[in-house]
């Protein structure tokens, strides 16, 4: 299989040696795709600029930033917070993987007013620090399960708001990625009532275990709807816990993935530095990116 427009858009990016700033789709372009290791500023516990910073120092390629809290105007579209850091990013080479929207956890899409807006300002953010997915998380408040029974009220008003904002999304060119609760088939199902190519599933593979998913078997179904991956396993390190790693390594090579894998893992010895990058040097190994 051949790379994809997806592959394209969000795949490996890498510093662009004498540039004025570092844009993902660019490096891409010169570099080529391939899969490449972020992380989540808040499983780092260190945001925005500072996060980069640190995303450097462990041997990150890529970080996944934090929107920020809701409020009208979230704090990933000021754009002074933006320059400062784009100003990281061209210090360290280290680019935004990704944008997340943790805050719908607790004002869920299907219920508040700004979400549609949030999603507007998320994506034009995302575009402007050369990102490739945003991730809209549907936990907590905003689960669309009540127990194993579907929200279908929630995603019936979920796949509306999607599908006004799909069009920004193609303009920006930048993918909405929606991270549950749900199955693999399940999530297909809102994907197939959206009808866009750019809105598809954000994977964690940690999520799905512990939802008794059948891992493997679900990246294959999804294959390339897949925009990007989140990895971790509870409290542990990755290959330590209850997710069986190298079956899930094979699910990645077998649908040709080529975007990023995002690390929000725990910090089990209490030396952020020092698990993250057992943790990157172990999925380096995992999917032999040496």
């Amino acid at each position: 299989m051949g790379i994809s427009r997806r592959q394209f858009l969000i795949g490996a990016t890498g510093a662009v040696a004498g540039a004025t700033c570092i844009l993902p789709r660019l490096a891409a372009a010169q570099a080529g795709a391939k899969i490449r290791i972020s992380a989540c500023d808040w499983s780092m516990r260190a945001v925005g600029p500072e996060g980069l910073e640190v995303a450097k120092k462990i041997g990150l390629d890529g970080l996944e930033l934090s929107a920020g809290g809701p409020e009208g105007k979230l704090k990933i579209a000021g754009p002074e917070y933006r320059k400062e850091c784009k100003a990281m990013m061209q210090k360290t080479g280290v680019v935004v993987s990704s944008v997340a929207m943790g805050l719908l956890n607790n004002a869920p899409l299907a219920s508040e007013p700004r979400g549609v807006a949030w999603l507007n300002q998320t994506l034009e953010a995302t575009k402007d620090l050369g990102g490739g997915v945003v991730l809209v998380a549907f936990f907590g408040k905003g689960d669309l399960r009540d127990g194993k029974e579907l929200k279908q009220k929630d995603i019936d008003t979920v796949v509306g708001r999607l599908k006004e904002v799909a069009p920004k999304a193609k303009e920006a060119g930048v993918f909405l990625g929606i991270e549950n609760t749900l199955s693999a088939e399940q999530n297909l199902a809102i994907l197939d009532r959206v009808k866009d190519d750019m809105v598809r599933v954000y994977y964690d593979i940690g999520n799905s275990t512990d939802n008794d998913y059948d891992v493997p078997a679900e990246i294959r179904l999804l294959g390339d709807r897949i925009c990007q991956i989140h990895f971790k396993d509870g409290g542990h390190y990755l290959g330590e816990g209850d997710v069986k790693m190298e079956p899930v390594a094979e699910a990645i090579g077998a649908i040709n993935y080529k975007g990023w894998i995002v690390l929000e893992t725990a910090i089990p010895s209490k030396d952020r530095d020092a698990d993250f990058k057992r943790n990157a040097d172990y999925v380096r190994k995992l999917l032999k990116l040496a």
